[in-house]
């Protein structure tokens, strides 16, 4: 068979502030990738063709048959209509913006939308850090916290696809939440609360990344909010593990970066206070960085055709 007769995927993450596309083989090899600027105040049709602007060079240049194409985007969405539910307010005309008719339109293949949390997980279990995995959680610590669930070798939405938001469900505290709500893991774990909660005890703004490298030089402070941090991530762990038995758990976002101080701080809370089944968690950092949303969104592409196909 030649290049010109392969089958490829395109898969598109839409987030606040760039949008990433990719070109995958069948086997979902990243054969060529693009970033370009979100345009979120202009509206959902300016985001939907900033994202196809992006792409199209891609397929110009890679030689094949386009078969599907996935979207991950931020806010919750109705995978079944292809519409955006909810936005956060730094999207402009996203909610109800009907996101795969609009890309269908525009490259006459078959689209499917999925929350960003949701294609992470996808793809890390197609060929990131869990690939193969039946039964996993899926975390992402960003500027917010996302979580998604993968059970019995597929993803779990939930009816409404709030299915494993483990970022938005309360019990960690009293604190005001972006979304509205109080003690939300977000308020301690994602990478602008880890900036804010160091704030609140020194007086001192600075980034997750910042407060990372400041704890890694035994500022007390700085290991005292990652603690914090760890403490709940590993609670919201053991949470779902007590809820769906799920005791593989991957871990994305930009916090993750700092993984060799977070990676001990969550196993050791996990040891004091271990998932009911008795099962020890297995704790992995996500491997395909920023691939792992748009390369997920083409893995639900090639998952739904192929089962459409039969084969």
């Amino acid at each position: 068979m030649s290049f010109r007769d392969r089958t490829l995927f395109a898969g598109v993450d839409i987030g606040g502030t760039t949008t990433q596309v990719v070109v995958c083989a069948e086997d979902l090899t990243v054969l060529d990738r693009a970033e370009v600027a979100t345009p979120a105040a202009d509206g959902g049709r300016a985001m939907i063709d900033a994202a196809l602007g992006a792409l199209a060079p891609l397929l110009e240049r890679t030689p094949g048959r386009l078969a599907g194409c996935g979207v991950g985007a931020a806010g919750l969405v109705d995978s079944a209509t292809g519409r955006i539910l909810v936005a956060s307010d730094s999207f402009t005309g996203w909610a109800g913006f009907a996101v795969t008719d609009a890309v269908e339109e525009a490259l006459g293949v078959p689209a499917f939308l999925d929350n960003d949390v949701n294609a992470f997980l996808h793809g890390e279990v197609s060929g990131g850090a869990v690939r193969g995995e039946s039964d996993v959680l899926g975390m992402t610590l960003g500027t917010g916290v996302g979580g998604a669930l993968w059970t019995g070798g597929a993803l779990f939405a939930g009816p409404h696809g709030a299915a494993g938001e483990i970022g938005h469900i309360p019990g960690f505290g009293d604190l005001l939440c972006s979304c509205g709500g109080r003690g939300h893991l977000e308020t301690l774990a994602s990478g602008r609360s880890i900036g804010a909660r160091y704030a609140d005890r020194t007086g001192r703004r600075l980034t997750a990344r910042e407060v990372a490298q400041a704890a890694g030089r035994g500022d007390q402070d700085a290991l005292a909010v990652y603690r914090a941090a760890s403490a709940g991530i590993a609670r919201a762990i053991v949470m779902t593990a007590g809820v769906v038995d799920i005791t593989t758990v991957v871990v994305g976002g930009g916090v993750s970066r700092a993984w060799s101080l977070l990676e001990p701080l969550v196993l050791t809370s996990l040891a004091a206070d271990p998932p009911v089944s008795g099962h020890p968690v297995r704790l992995v950092k996500a491997a395909l960085g920023a691939d792992a949303v748009p390369v997920g969104a083409a893995a639900r592409a090639r998952r739904e055709l192929t089962a459409k196909a039969g084969v």
